[in-house]
């Protein structure tokens, strides 16, 4: 193993057993973003943070590889509604306002309170806010799904596109929980990144057990964010509903 995938995989390993970068970098990030993206540029705003995730201090965000695969996706999807699982720093949150169509919204469901205010000083500065919103919460916490419905109006049937980008291990019980609440519909897209690193093996497992019946999966090869050494795969999934 060379040096630089050594130092790249210890980063993942780290990232991975703490959950998430160090807050000071996490600020860090954000006060370089305010000082040096224009106000309201978006795409300076998403060039920054992979600038800084490449070249500054590593961040567990999707990154600009596959980052192309999730604004392919949405811009396929053209979802009125959307949801993310995760919001970390707001990158990914970014990209999606982006690639929304005129009138799309995104709620980004994300548990670290700090975590959901720097994302939305992201979004603010990026001029994406009256897209995006953050909502402090978690799928399984017994509110949250509860709040999507009745504070954010989500309907049966109303989301057209899933971003999971959380805890590995919630992958599959929350799309679950999403399932059960009937919050998706035939043709809903699911995108998940990290299914190989760290790795989502019980959500790979679901997806390769029912394709076909109630899914068709693509399994893009990629890479772990900001670099390419270490391989990843991105699962998007199609509801195909058909029990419905």
């Amino acid at each position: 193993m060379n040096n630089r995938l050594s130092y790249m995989w210890s980063l993942v390993k780290a990232a991975t057993r703490k959950g998430e970068t160090d807050d000071a970098i996490k600020e860090r990030l954000v006060e370089h973003l305010l000082a040096n993206a224009p106000k309201g540029d978006i795409q300076a705003a998403i060039k920054l943070i992979d600038e800084f995730g490449s070249k500054t201090s590593w961040l567990m965000n999707i990154g600009d590889e596959k980052g192309a695969l999730l604004d392919d996706a949405v811009l396929r999807t053209q979802p009125k509604q959307a949801l993310e699982l995760g919001a970390f720093c707001g990158y990914s949150g970014l990209r999606i306002a982006q690639a929304l169509p005129a009138g799309g919204k995104l709620l980004s469901i994300e548990m670290n309170p700090r975590n959901a205010s720097i994302s939305t000083r992201v979004w603010e500065h990026a001029g994406v806010a009256d897209r995006v919103t953050a909502v402090v919460g978690t799928i399984d916490d017994g509110r949250t799904i509860s709040r999507l419905k009745t504070e954010f109006g989500l309907e049966p049937g109303s989301l057209d596109f899933l971003f999971i980008d959380h805890e590995q291990s919630r992958y599959l019980p929350d799309l679950l929980l999403l399932l059960e609440a009937r919050l998706l519909r035939p043709g809903t897209v699911v995108l998940a990144d990290n299914v190989k690193i760290p790795g989502a093996p019980k959500y790979l497992a679901y997806m390769r057990e029912r394709e076909g019946k109630d899914w068709r999966t693509t399994e893009h090869k990629t890479h772990v964010e900001y670099q390419s050494y270490i391989p990843d795969v991105v699962l998007e999934s199609t509801y195909l509903g058909l029990g419905d």
